[in-house]
């Protein structure tokens, strides 16, 4: 008897992960763990590591990464891991030194999103001319106001129903669409790069 209630137990267990790794994928484009697996051989941290960084105990990110739990239910935690893949993705990553990407990851560390009625990033302190430390405007960046709205988007929909609503607008309204589908649905470098040619571009041709 106590063979068939392991058995059973296993099994739901086994049924458990399998539906949360299919959430996870609706919710965040791809399983967690497929996510998180390859910034860790990037970066060279282990799982408590990343953990720091993201603002997560390295048991509750070691359950997002197997499938034990589905959600990643603080929005700020899902900033930072977006800010992680977009250092790691970056032209400049593999010139950058040990020390840079240290100093990268603590500025990442000290990053909040709150819930989306009372969004807050943390901006990067200005130097004494006015401008941050690679020489831009003080203040928020593309890159960080890309994912400020993609962390806005994931909070309230899950991938397919940002799809979906996008495919409602995409007639009669196509640029809402795209910006459903960039935000919603895409990489971090497709939202900086739209945000850059739409908001940026638009600013300078003023």
């Amino acid at each position: 008897m106590r063979i068939v209630k392991g058995l059973v137990r296993l099994a739901v267990a086994e049924d458990t992960v399998v539906r949360n790794r299919a959430l996870q994928a609706e919710w965040y484009g791809e399983p967690l763990g497929d996510r998180v697996r390859p910034l860790l051989d990037r970066l060279g941290l282990s799982q408590s590591g990343l953990a720091g960084v993201l603002g997560l105990s390295a048991p509750m990110l070691s359950q997002l990464m197997s499938g034990q739990r589905a959600k990643i239910s603080n929005p700020a935690v899902l900033h930072r891991l977006m800010a992680v893949e977009e250092l790691v993705a970056g032209p400049a990553f593999d010139a950058m030194t040990a020390a840079e990407i240290k100093e990268r990851l603590a500025e990442i560390r000290a990053e909040t999103a709150t819930t989306t009625s009372n969004v807050r990033i943390a901006e990067r302190a200005p130097g004494a001319d006015g401008k941050d430390r690679d020489g831009a405007p003080a203040g928020r960046g593309p890159a960080e106001s890309a994912r400020l709205v993609q962390t806005v988007l994931r909070e309230v929909a899950s991938a397919s129903e940002i799809e979906a609503a996008a495919a409602l607008l995409a007639d009669r309204f196509p640029d809402l669409a795209e910006v459903l589908r960039v935000y919603g649905n895409g990489r971090a470098s497709e939202a900086e790069a739209h945000f850059i040619r739409k908001i940026l571009g638009h600013a300078r041709s003023r």
